[in-house]
């Protein structure tokens, strides 16, 4: 599923370094890299979390989008 986010981006904007972030969401701070890598989908909950922590929307965090290669013919 492409699932994109902008986490890095607006945690270091917001002044947190992973294990910070992590600490404050509740997850560890490899969870935190891991998303930020596109390696893990978090939870909805998390998703909240990280929402409400970093003062924005879960579509600010996180976005969608369709393939553009799509192999069908």
């Amino acid at each position: 599923m492409p699932l994109f986010n902008n986490l890095q981006k607006k945690r270091k904007a917001a002044g947190y370094n992973q294990a910070d972030l992590g600490s404050l969401v509740g997850v560890s701070r490899q969870t935190i890299s891991l998303i930020e890598r596109g390696d893990y989908n978090p939870s909805i909950v998390v998703c909240l979390r990280l929402a409400q922590v970093l003062h924005c929307s879960v579509e600010d965090i996180f976005y969608y989008q369709e393939d553009t290669n799509n192999d069908e013919q």
